[in-house]
């Protein structure tokens, strides 16, 4: 069983918990390699509060000290596959 496999409704959550941020966003137009800030247009304000949201919702702790590594969708889904186990 891969990761993806593990968690497979993880990027649908993600994407639920953007789009109460930003509702204008369209899943099936977000690319995983792509700095996910700049394609959804988030403030430093808004990325805060997503990633707020994602503690929240998945129950997973996000030290500001991992802000910088979750650039990407993708990054940010390996972070949490990793840190949900």
């Amino acid at each position: 069983m891969t990761m993806a496999d593990k968690h497979p409704e993880l990027r649908a959550n993600v994407i639920a918990i953007l789009r109460t941020i930003a509702p204008e966003v369209e899943a099936d137009e977000l690319r995983d390699d792509r700095p996910l800030r700049q394609q959804v247009d988030l403030d430093s304000m808004d990325w805060l509060n997503f990633l707020i949201g994602i503690s929240e919702r998945l129950g997973v702790s996000i030290p500001e000290a991992d802000y910088g590594r979750l650039a990407t969708l993708a990054d940010l889904l390996a972070y949490l596959r990793a840190k949900l186990g």
